[in-house]
């Protein structure tokens, strides 16, 4: 490597056409290579990086070096999406999805925030960057996309460990396009999913209700595959917390320490709201209306690069804002601003401290840092204790008003009134029957009859509903004792689907109907009908009920399948009860005729058993999965959440392909037993390398098929009996 004016130079590939250098001086190539020398990886027969270092600091270098070898690609991509910089690479098809970015979050405050920051914050973040920047200087064959070099202040762009915790209320790209875009504008973007089928389980079971007498807690976060690596850190200032990180942040997201475990589930908490501004336009510029008087309407000019035949393009944006923040959208000639938090140093010190807490209290005094917006929280500990939070950022606002809909943005009476207090939300600690669930619904549910009561709370604070999965948890739960690990994991795989339960008997009770009437043109549908009736409701390879069943509920009234709701708006349950109630057959069969048509087109027969179709499979380490039918795949017994299952596998029929594919669902799943020594069991989905090559892409690809789980190891002994390698970053 040469040497140019005392300066080491990388030069890295970064885009199509582009060439950009990362610098390192040889000052800073002699500090870092000495910082490696004070972390050891450890690499399990798993793949999985146990990372050990001196001081706190140390343990993150050596996890984000470590993160970088598994799958820099995610790492650098996530950091790309929210520095709103995507169409640098994707060209215009993102433009408005970064300007929604950019207008949420601001680099300027968080780069701001960092010079701000504690020192023993400012450490961390100096070492964030010290460890992908290292990666990158040790492997200069490794091409970024864009990102040649970190800055320490990237972490503070999130709000928690979650990528898509970006909360819009329910405001829409399309409607930010619309505002801001001209009318001959022809750009498309990316739209968001509307269809929620994710989101997460979290158990939690209490000594009295275990085989050991110790707690156990259950992690399952639905989110898509190869979107959380699974890794230890560990230093000699007291952390040693295991369990999964969002590519790029330098916290375990969800898992556990030697003293107590955390689970997040995604929830409705209302922590984003719209306000209807009354906008003034004078000759000297744009005003809006509060508490009668006329205020400036902030300008701020918004450049953003989009990549087109090999160039970058520059398109200049003036957007709008008020003290609430940015105008998003108009809506009968009325422009709407967003208030919310999408930004948050607070986030990442409580997502820290969390890490790092030893008890029940000190758990608690991380949750009073009110700062995750988009989790609630499952929580277990080695002195048998067990808790719930129903979100943990909660602005006050007047409980009158339907906060779900735009207020009134001219007056200081919809304004938000500070934060609730940790403890005036929707929690619960130690109910007296044993357990308690989270899996995205109504937090009034949590505990059976021993969950909080909803007239205890105002309406935004919980407007969640309840789900079929909820409802599965529940019994599955309240039937329950003598929980170990594999009975955890074991109920934790329930696959149940109640939703069909209540659908199919009044379905087959309305052909039995039609055919007493002498109707005929649903007749083709009795051996059809028969398969179903026969069914037990549970989801299996060899079903061809499943298989059925599936397909047609896909295709019934999207309504029913809403999974998060707003203030006021009835639930899953509800709106699906609604209607299966006063079905008729014309609103169920039809769809189940085009079912049997489109499988016997695909397949020649519509007796396909789920399995034949339904697939897992991993063929590259690209972010944008690809599949092939030719291509060897596994069978996968789990079905979408929305019908009920515990499991979560979310899959679709593909481009150019027969077969449905699974993309997101379980990922990292773990059972964690909190005695006087931790034991835990984990699974993850493929493997924990991003890169084909390795063994450890899809080494866990049968086990997950299988959910067939290993054993976590935990202390450093254990690891060490297991060591794959065993290296100082940069070797």
């Amino acid at each position: 490597m040469r040497s140019i004016n005392n300066t080491i130079v990388l030069v890295l590939l970064i885009g199509t056409n582009f060439l950009g250098l990362a610098q390192v001086s040889r000052t800073e190539s002699i500090r870092l290579t000495q910082l490696a020398k004070r972390v050891t990886i450890i690499r399990d027969q798993w793949g999985i990086a146990h990372v050990y270092g001196k001081t706190d600091a140390d343990a993150v270098f050596g996890m984000l070096y470590a993160q970088c070898e598994d799958d820099f690609q995610r790492v650098e991509m996530n950091y790309i999406e929210k520095l709103g910089r995507l169409s640098e690479i994707k060209g215009s098809t993102t433009l408005y999805n970064d300007l929604e970015t950019r207008l949420l979050i601001d680099a300027t405050e968080a780069k701001s925030d960092y010079q701000k920051a504690a020192p023993w914050l400012k450490k961390l973040l100096n070492s964030y960057a010290d460890g992908i920047n290292y990666y990158l200087y040790k492997n200069p064959k490794v091409k970024p996309l864009l990102l040649t070099h970190f800055e320490p202040w990237f972490p503070l762009l999130w709000t928690d460990g979650s990528i898509g915790a970006i909360s819009t209320a329910d405001l829409t790209t399309t409607e930010l396009k619309n505002f801001y875009g001209k009318s001959d504008d022809k750009i498309a973007f990316v739209a968001k999913e509307k269809d929620m089928q994710t989101g997460s389980n979290g158990f939690a079971i209490a000594p009295n209700k275990t085989a050991s007498g110790n707690a156990i807690l259950y992690i399952n976060p639905h989110t898509t595959f190869y979107f959380r690596p699974e890794i230890q850190i560990s230093s000699e200032e007291g952390l040693q917390a295991y369990g999964a990180v969002t590519w790029g942040q330098f916290f375990i997201y969800q898992g556990f320490n030697e003293n107590c475990g955390w689970m997040h589930t995604s929830c409705n908490v209302d922590v984003a709201d719209t306000y209807i501004e009354k906008i003034v336009r004078q000759k000297d510029g744009l005003f809006y209306e509060y508490e009668n008087k006329l205020l400036p309407v902030k300008e701020k000019e918004i450049t953003i690069k989009y990549l087109e035949n090999g160039k970058l393009v520059p398109k200049i944006f003036t957007t709008y804002f008020t003290h609430h923040g940015p105008v998003m959208a108009q809506r009968e000639g009325k422009w709407i601003s967003l208030k919310s938090n999408n930004r948050s140093m607070n986030s990442l010190i409580q997502s820290w401290e969390r890490t790092k807490s030893k008890n029940f209290a000190e758990y608690q005094r991380a949750m009073d840092w009110k700062a995750n917006t988009s989790n609630n929280t499952v929580y277990a500990d080695n002195k048998g204790n067990i808790a719930y939070w129903h979100g943990n950022f909660v602005p006050i606002r007047d409980p009158q008003l339907n906060w779900a809909q735009p207020v009134d943005g001219s007056i200081a009476a919809t304004e938000w009134k500070g934060l609730h207090p940790v403890e005036e939300t929707v929690h619960l600690f130690n109910p007296k029957n044993g357990w308690l669930q989270n899996c995205n619904s109504t937090p009034f549910s949590v505990s059976g009859n021993e969950s909080p009561k909803e007239e205890n709370y105002p309406p935004y604070m919980a407007p969640d509903g309840e789900t079929f999965r909820g409802i599965n948890a529940v019994r599955t739960l309240q039937k329950g004792g003598q929980y170990t690990l594999d009975k955890i994991i074991a109920d934790g795989y329930n696959n149940q689907l109640p939703f069909f339960e209540e659908l199919i008997p009044a379905t087959v009770k309305q052909f039995e109907k039609s055919i007493q009437n002498g109707e005929t043109k649903y007749s083709s549908l009795s051996e059809a009908i028969q398969v179903l009736a026969a069914w037990d409701f549970t989801s299996s390879e060899n079903s061809i009920a499943l298989t059925l069943a599936n397909e047609w509920g896909f295709k019934i009234d999207p309504l029913l399948r809403k999974t998060y709701i707003d203030q006021g708006e009835l639930d899953q349950v509800e709106n699906s009860r609604n209607f299966i109630q006063h079905l008729t057959a014309e609103q169920v069969l039809p769809q189940l005729q085009e079912v049997i048509t489109e499988l016997t087109t695909l397949f020649g027969t519509w007796k396909m058993r789920w399995g034949e179709i339904n697939r897992f499979q991993r063929l590259s380490g690209e972010i944008d999965n690809r599949f092939d039918d030719a291509a060897p795949s596994l069978p996968i017994s789990y079905t979408s959440v929305l019908w009920g299952a515990l499991p979560a596998f979310k899959s679709a029929y593909q481009k150019d392909t027969k077969k449905r594919y699974g993309y997101s669902g379980n990922s990292f799943v773990c059972a964690v037993e909190f005695g006087d020594k931790v034991k835990a069991k984990s699974l993850l989905a493929g493997g924990n390398s991003g890169n084909p090559k390795s063994k450890h892409f899809n080494d866990q690809a049968e086990m997950y098929q299988k959910a067939q789980f290993k054993e976590v190891l935990f202390y450093k002994e254990d690891v060490e009996k297991n060591t794959e390698r065993k290296y100082h970053p940069g070797e």
